[in-house]
């Protein structure tokens, strides 16, 4: 840094002189970059325990996990404890047998429905609270978070009610509307009837987390898009596709991501209901799992499907991921 000073020479006209100031020591640099390298460290110290517990309780059981797999291990071994390593035997064993690949295509076939339901429906529901006034907007979220809040098996347990054979209240109201034939019916005697009082109840569980959220999407869309499309002569539906969608598309992407994990490996509303039956038709994944492993005491063949139930679910993870980074490249 230099600053100018004028002098006046023998002739009288006036010169220009540079008079420097010295820097300042680099000490002074150092002790100022302290601070900003404690505080750009502070944010990852802050996420250390979360990581240190996602570690103990996800990472160590994910390893105990993927270990079980590749050994034989039965009642006799689990007490005497042994351990007998078998190699690939158990993921051959479940990959070469039949009734994997039927639970895996029922797996999918119901995250599908279930999903697709839950997304139109919750989206529906989304929509209408945004024109829902104040008073009937917060009634009908109470409803919703009353329905999310209550806990799975209590949910199901309310659902066995409903659907009892005898005594049932779905019974009882079509046998009083003139279907006499359904005062005694069997709700969960076959795969069909069965899947379809699952359905309901995952889908009654799943559109309060859909809607609520969509809501609250709607409320950052400003208005004056709305208004704009109206003075272009834009109807509702072509408002909505055309102002609405677009901003609720990462939203849509997202939750859709999250609701087939967890239809995916929903386990206590299918296992509560009727244990995977009639005749384990209605088993999936987690079902298939747990009946393997802890009901046919089979541990490692039931830690090798819970492994590819994994791997499954992380094949869907890395499209979501791929889709997300390609609609931030466009984007950009």
């Amino acid at each position: 840094m230099s600053v100018q000073t004028e002098r006046t020479d023998t002739a009288g006209e006036p010169a220009v002189r540079k008079a420097r100031v010295p820097a300042p020591p680099r000490g002074d640099d150092r002790a100022s970059t302290a601070p900003s390298r404690r505080l750009a460290a502070a944010p990852y110290l802050l996420l250390l325990p979360a990581l240190l517990a996602t570690v103990v309780l996800l990472g160590w059981p994910l390893v105990k996990n993927g270990m079980l797999s590749f050994q034989n291990l039965n009642p006799r071994q689990l007490i005497q404890h042994l351990t007998e390593w078998n190699g690939v035997d158990n993921y051959q064993e479940v990959l070469t047998g039949d009734d994997f690949w039927r639970v895996v295509e029922r797996s999918v076939v119901v995250t599908a429905v279930n999903v697709a339901l839950i997304m139109v429906l919750g989206t529906l529901v989304g929509l209408l609270l945004a024109r829902l006034g104040t008073r009937m907007r917060l009634l009908l979220m109470i409803g919703l978070v009353l329905a999310w809040a209550m806990p799975v098996i209590a949910a199901t347990t309310v659902y066995q009610w409903l659907f009892a054979q005898r005594f049932g209240v779905v019974n009882w109201v079509l046998d009083k509307l003139g279907w006499h034939s359904m005062a005694d019916h069997n709700w969960l005697q076959t795969q069909f009837s069965t899947f379809a009082v699952i359905t309901l109840l995952l889908v009654w569980q799943s559109i309060p987390f859909v809607a609520i959220n969509l809501y609250a999407a709607t409320t950052t869309i400003p208005r004056e898009l709305y208004e704009a499309a109206s003075l272009d002569g834009a109807g509702a539906w072509k408002s909505f596709t055309s102002v609405t969608l677009p901003f609720l598309r990462p939203f849509l992407y997202a939750t859709t991501f999250l609701e087939v994990i967890w239809i995916f490996k929903a386990f206590a509303q299918i296992f509560a209901m009727n244990a995977g039956g009639p005749d384990h038709l209605t088993e999936t994944l987690p079902i298939y799992a747990y009946v393997e492993g802890v009901g046919n005491q089979h541990f490692g063949v039931g830690a090798a499907i819970s492994f590819l139930t994994i791997l499954v679910l992380l094949v869907i993870t890395s499209y979501y991921l791929r889709m997300v980074l390609k609609q931030e490249e466009d984007e950009l």
